[in-house]
Order: C-alpha cells, then structure tokens, then sequence
C-alpha cells in the first residue's frame, strides 16, 4: 500500500457535487492499494497513521499524533499512487490492484482507523470521480509505502 499523508486544517470530497467526507484539523489520506497487498500491511499501516506524531506539541514540537489531538481523518482510495511513468507519456497503472482487492482492503484499513481513533473515518466513494479540497496545515506531506517498511 502506498499513503500520501497530508496534515491539514480542513479537507472534504465530494461526488457529483455532494459531500461524501469532510474534516476539520486532522489527517488526508490518499490511499493505493497493489494487487499483492495483504491485510498485515492495512494493520501496519493503520497504527502508523495513527500514531505518527505530525502534530505540534505545546511548544510547537511535532509531538503530538492524531489520537492526541482528537483530529479527523478523511480516507481517500486512489489507484494512481501506482502509476508507472518510465515508458512514453501515458502512465500505466499495472501494479495497482483491481477493484475487487482493492476495495475489501481499503474498507479493512477504514475500519482499523476508526477503531483506533474510536470515531467514524470521513471517506470518498471507491472508484467514483472525486473532487478533494484541502488546506495542507505546514505544509506537512509524508510518503508512506508498505513494502518500504524499514524507511518508514
């Protein structure tokens, strides 16, 4: 799984102009799923964006993580994290998993926020066409990727 994770001040997504998801200060992320990702990488990756301390403490430290601070967190689905750019100007998207795995292991890692962060995770819709807004607080934008676990 690959996570672009974005500190924000607020960030909604809507669908054919209604809102499926909005937060206040809190957590975007961008979600992609590859076709041999297993439910131990929506585990590992869960507790990492829960915990990972990315906010400011009271002396403006990043030492706070968002069960800390009680922030939201708006889960977005999308494949294009795996584009693959190295032939010719049309990416190709082979590595990322077709929705029927993609799906079941996106909801996974919706539920294991929300039990972690014991509130409800604000979400897009699977495969819709989405428009995300946001203000990126910082800027603070961390990569993460599952099978790079020893870099993260």
């Amino acid at each position: 799984m690959r996570a672009v994770i974005q500190r924000v001040s607020h960030a909604a997504c809507q669908v054919e102009g209604v809102q499926t998801g909005a937060i206040t200060q809190g957590l975007l992320v961008l979600l992609g799923v590859e076709e041999d990702d297993k439910e131990e990488d929506a585990a590992w990756l869960a507790a990492k964006i829960c915990a990972m301390r990315i906010f400011a403490d009271d002396q403006g430290l990043m030492n706070r993580s968002l069960l800390d601070v009680g922030g939201g967190l708006l889960l977005i689905s999308q494949f294009t994290l795996y584009a693959q750019t190295k032939k010719g100007n049309r990416p190709s998207f082979i590595r990322a998993a077709k929705p029927d795995k993609a799906k079941p292991l996106y909801e996974d890692i919706i539920k294991r926020c929300s039990d972690l962060l014991n509130q409800q995770v604000q979400t897009g819709i699977f495969g819709a066409d989405m428009q995300i807004s946001l203000q990126n607080d910082g800027p603070v934008t961390i990569i993460m990727n599952t099978k790079d676990k020893d870099n993260f």
